[in-house]
């Protein structure tokens, strides 16, 4: 049952029972674990990597911090913000940031291991199987926290966002990076053109799925538009919500604060 009741929810353009749908999301990221970062790259050519760049200027992240990346997958987000985080002014006299990649997929926490970066930063990430909805983490526990072209697949994003603002320290910052809705009606026809034609053939030739990557293009269009997502947050509690578009809208960024 979700947040308004109903015992049915979207998978993508399926109608799916609501206890059914965080198993499917989890087998499709177990599926296409070992080939997300490349199959960013070709989806996007590349452009997801500004996109995350300008998450990680707006969070503007600060030496001692902690950053809990949820959704985070491979933990390109986190490393981001660490690696920015150490090139602060003065950074070098004070506490290091940490981050903690939270993900309902083992199988993307697992493949994150294998980055470079992964080394780099060593036991300044912690990996952390868990819910979205329900973190395993206690009331106050990040000083910012992320969510990257994650949470489309959530199932109750209203209580996933309830639980963003309950682990976040008073003054935490949240911040959403996720594909939402062009701003123009011809480019929206031209992205729909694109994603449900090149990007499950781009998954079927690369990361031999065909079926997840389609799953992917239609949760994109079955998330919610800027204003009405941005009033989610807002119900959640967070001030200062605004959001940015990328690309004219092919992504935004969603920010709130914690009071």
């Amino acid at each position: 049952m979700n947040e308004n009741g109903d015992t049915e929810t979207s998978f993508g353009f399926r109608t799916v029972k609501t206890d059914e749908k965080a198993r499917l999301v989890r087998g499709v990221f177990d599926s296409v674990a070992s080939k997300y970062d490349l199959m960013n790259d070709l989806m996007s050519g590349g452009i997801h990597r500004v996109w995350k760049a300008v998450l990680t200027d707006r969070i503007m992240p600060r030496p001692g911090e902690h950053l809990l990346d949820v959704a985070g997958g491979t933990g390109d987000v986190a490393a981001s913000f660490l690696s920015r985080a150490d090139t602060r002014p003065g950074a070098d006299t004070k506490p290091r940031a940490t981050a903690t990649l939270c993900d309902i997929n083992f199988e993307m926490l697992k493949a994150g291991t294998t980055r470079s970066d992964a080394a780099a930063f060593g036991d300044r990430i912690t990996r952390v199987t868990g819910d979205a909805e329900t973190l395993p983490f206690a009331d106050g526990f990040a000083d910012a926290y992320t969510i990257a072209f994650g949470i489309r697949n959530v199932t109750h994003i209203d209580a996933a966002l309830r639980d963003a603002y309950r682990v976040l320290k008073p003054g935490g910052r949240f911040m959403c990076l996720e594909f939402s809705h062009p701003i123009t009606e011809t480019m929206q026809k031209i992205y729909d053109t694109y994603s449900f034609n090149v990007i499950p053939w781009l998954g079927e030739r690369v990361a031999n799925d065909r079926e997840s990557y389609q799953y992917l293009v239609e949760s994109i269009r079955r998330f919610p538009g800027q204003e009405a997502f941005a009033a989610k947050i807002k119900n959640a509690g967070f001030t200062r919500v605004k959001y940015e578009n990328l690309s004219g809208g092919i992504a935004a960024i969603h920010s709130g604060w914690r009071v």
